[in-house]
């Protein structure tokens, strides 16, 4: 779902109580009570199109339930939550600090989120981001193992194509539809 950025935009004080507003990589700014649940992508009159994300997103919006499952049941968190969305955008947000913002947006009941990104990417560029990082979450953990295990998991990526899997993944959920179901 993409959402054409041109309304709410410009700069705006915030006012306590008032609507809570992101700025965008770009230093443009949105009303965060107007992005809706399931955006994914906003079109910015900076010329460019925004990744957003938010907590409530799933983290199946990257990658199938059963490696979500895994890594819910293997990543100890710092705050004790399962691993998720939170997580991979803070990974997101260390590893492309310039290009990504954030907001709080927890004591604005108006949004329906606690937390919202926005990245100076579009949605599959973040898709792909994502997936980069999870494997080397995965590359890593993997490096604490026996020397058959780090060789398999190797050897699988020789093979895998991240841009490929992106595509596939996101053909196969349909990302335009705003009633996808978990792969």
């Amino acid at each position: 779902m993409v959402a054409d950025g041109r309304w709410g935009m410009g700069p705006e004080p915030r006012v306590p109580g008032g609507r809570s507003e992101l700025e965008l990589p770009c230093g443009r700014t949105v009303d965060a009570d107007r992005l809706d649940l399931g955006l994914r992508e906003l079109r910015c009159d900076c010329g460019g199109t925004h990744a957003i994300a938010m907590d409530v997103h799933p983290l199946s919006r990257w990658v199938p339930e059963d490696l979500v499952a895994v890594l819910e049941s293997t990543v100890e968190t710092t705050d004790g939550t399962p691993f998720g969305t939170m997580h991979v955008m803070g990974m997101v947000m260390e590893e492309f600090p310039e290009a990504t913002a954030s907001l709080d947006v927890s004591e604005d009941g108006r949004v329906g989120a606690a937390l919202i990104w926005a990245t100076d990417f579009d949605a599959r560029r973040l898709h792909e981001v994502v997936v980069e990082l999870l494997v080397e979450l995965m590359e890593h953990a993997v490096s604490h193992a026996d020397g058959a295990a780090q060789s398999e998991f190797e050897t699988q990526m020789l093979e895998f194509d991240v841009a490929a899997f992106v595509d596939a993944y996101r053909a196969e959920r349909d990302f335009e539809d705003e009633f996808d179901t978990p792969a």
